[in-house]
């Protein structure tokens, strides 16, 4: 990609030195490597066996170390509650880890990436996250915008995994 690619419009009032902060992350970040975040665990030493080849607790230990591995790339999962151990670990496995990521480099671009496993706006996770995560607020929100739908009955969520997961240390862009 190239600066030609896409045009941005700067604000008149926007101070010069953001302004030129702003171009050089949108250099950098066309400049970055992309790569799949399973190459990049695998080049770190962490191994990554199918499912299948896990027993219970091993995959619970794979699934966390996976996890923490990924926060020190700046990847963060989000809405994961919804998924039992091993659906959690087989989605990350055979797809979120294999999905072209740009990594950062040097301290020109500082992005956190989240991923939210029921925000890609297909209308299975749209269901899910009516059904699990969607306070009365945004149910009703969600009904008065779409009166024509059906909305899931409201379930608790049936694992507790989220509240422990790894957060961004400090406040930075997000991708």
């Amino acid at each position: 990609m190239t600066n030609n690619d896409i045009n941005f419009e700067i604000a008149d009032d926007c101070p010069e030195e953001i302004a030129e902060q702003f171009k050089n992350y949108v250099e950098a970040f066309e400049q970055a490597k992309c790569r799949q975040p399973f190459d990049v665990l695998l080049d770190s030493g962490i191994s990554l066996p199918p499912a299948s080849e896990l027993s219970k607790t091993e995959l619970s230990a794979k699934l966390w170390e996976v996890i923490n591995a990924l926060s020190l790339l700046a990847i963060y999962l989000e809405s994961t509650d919804h998924l039992s151990d091993r659906e959690l670990y087989t989605l990350l496995w055979e797809d979120i880890l294999r999905e072209e990521t740009v990594f950062q480099s040097g301290d020109m671009m500082n992005m956190n990436c989240h991923i939210d496993l029921v925000s890609s706006g297909s209308k299975a996770d749209t269901d899910l996250y009516l059904k699990y995560y969607a306070d009365d607020d945004d149910r009703a929100f969600w009904l008065k915008e779409f009166p024509d739908d059906v909305l899931p009955s409201h379930e608790p969520l049936p694992f507790n995994r989220d509240r422990q997961l790894p957060k961004p240390t400090r406040k930075i862009g997000s991708a």
